[in-house]
């Protein structure tokens, strides 16, 4: 009896981290979308444009990342974060502002995000740096 050809396993594919973003300006929304959209491995899960939304939607599509704008309609982006984390402590924020980050309130610091980043320089590289536990410039 003949023995079969043996077929390697194909490779699993990469993991996805669903993104949910949190900006109450359709610009920054817009950057955001295309941010994550360019990044390998990440795909937006959904959208919020109030901390209120957030922490609703984030219950729901239990996101891997979110980028969370500071201010924010109704909550601030940092009380969403500590609800956030409180209720998925896996889930992984990283807060975003037009402010410097030596500008930023102290709260935001211990607000449980990962990390803060300057909207502007957000970009590929730092997605991939904050869901490996590398912290991107700027907390």
């Amino acid at each position: 009896m003949a023995g079969r050809a043996h077929t390697p396993h194909a490779e699993a594919p990469p993991a996805v981290v669903d993104v949910l973003v949190v900006d109450d300006q359709e610009t920054y929304l817009s950057v955001a979308r295309f941010v994550v959209g360019a990044t390998p491995g990440f795909r937006v899960a959904g959208e919020a444009g109030s901390g209120e939304d957030a922490v609703v939607l984030a219950e729901s599509l239990r996101p891997g990342l979110v980028l969370m704008d500071i201010n924010l309609p109704g909550i601030s982006g940092i009380e969403a974060t500590r609800r956030l984390v409180a209720a998925a402590p896996g889930t992984v924020v990283l807060l975003m502002s037009t402010y410097p980050a030596s500008d930023l309130p102290q709260d935001a610091r211990t607000s449980g995000a990962r990390a803060y980043v300057h909207k502007e320089d957000l970009a590929p590289d730092v997605l991939v740096a904050v869901m490996s536990g590398d912290q991107p410039p700027g907390f």
